[in-house]
């Protein structure tokens, strides 16, 4: 590690201010960037802790039946208390183990945007609002490639709104020393039909599978996806997986994850 400054403000208002001071950066739970921090590959000068701040955690329902969830709130929180949304709980009680979920939070996971991580495709499947301190970004919008998204600099995600599927599941193949998505798909059944995300295979992050949610939103059957592959064009291929075995891995997640859906 090296030397920096630490601030802890207990406000929204209070770190915007403090990250609009030069090499400044936010800290959320900490479980990406304390590790980057000390392999030297970021060394800001000031760090500036979002964890006190009590306006940006929790989990409510609103009144129109969206769920909303602060950008505070950690992964063990969202597991005990997303209730009204079951896949979306179940997902956060399965990423990483019980260290990282009482650290670890949903506002940091989405703004890392990291290629295998979880929430990036519940928020994208969920066509969820993702709020800032100065704006609404629709999902759709936000994710723009690995590690990369719509926020500015010094911006904060302080809440995650997320409406509430009919159906919905997620299915993870993980890579067992991380628990990271080799492939993650989550899948979910609104009215006005269905949307199908895909993490931990493509070089661009998170993606909705288009072709597979025209399929279910005519027929929500796992037989509706016979027949049906993604390219295997610019799927991640390391040592855990060639882009071929990735492409064939998001057929069979997308099956499963609608299979227990329904």
């Amino acid at each position: 590690m090296y030397n920096f400054d630490i601030v802890r403000p207990s406000s929204v208002a209070d770190a915007v201010a403090a990250l609009g001071e030069e090499d400044a950066q936010a800290l959320g739970g900490g479980q990406t960037l304390i590790p980057t921090l000390k392999q030297r590959l970021a060394s800001p000068a000031k760090l500036v802790s979002l964890a006190g701040i009590a306006e940006m955690k929790g989990v409510c329902t609103g009144d129109d039946g969206v769920l909303c969830i602060g950008g505070g709130t950690t992964h063990g929180t969202v597991a005990a208390e997303a209730t009204a949304y079951p896949a979306l709980a179940a997902l956060a009680g399965n990423i990483g183990d019980p260290a990282v979920r009482n650290r670890g939070t949903i506002g940091g996971s989405l703004a890392n945007n990291d290629p295998s991580a979880c929430y990036p495709s519940a928020a994208l499947a969920s066509g969820a609002t993702i709020v800032t301190n100065t704006r609404e970004i629709a999902a759709d919008d936000f994710f723009e490639g690995m590690f990369t998204t719509a926020l500015n600099e010094g911006e904060i995600i302080c809440e995650v709104r997320f409406p509430v599927p009919e159906k919905a599941n997620y299915q993870k193949f993980e890579q067992p020393a991380s628990r990271f998505a080799l492939v993650g798909v989550f899948v979910a059944k609104y009215a006005d039909g269905v949307r199908v995300a895909v993490t931990g295979a493509s070089n661009d992050g998170v993606f909705r599978w288009t072709e597979a949610e025209a399929a279910l939103s005519s027929n929500f059957s796992s037989s509706a996806l016979d027949g049906m592959s993604v390219s295997s064009d610019d799927m991640i291929a390391d040592m855990h997986g060639s882009a071929a075995y990735r492409a064939h891995l998001v057929g069979v997640m997308t099956k499963r994850a609608v299979a227990a859906a329904g």
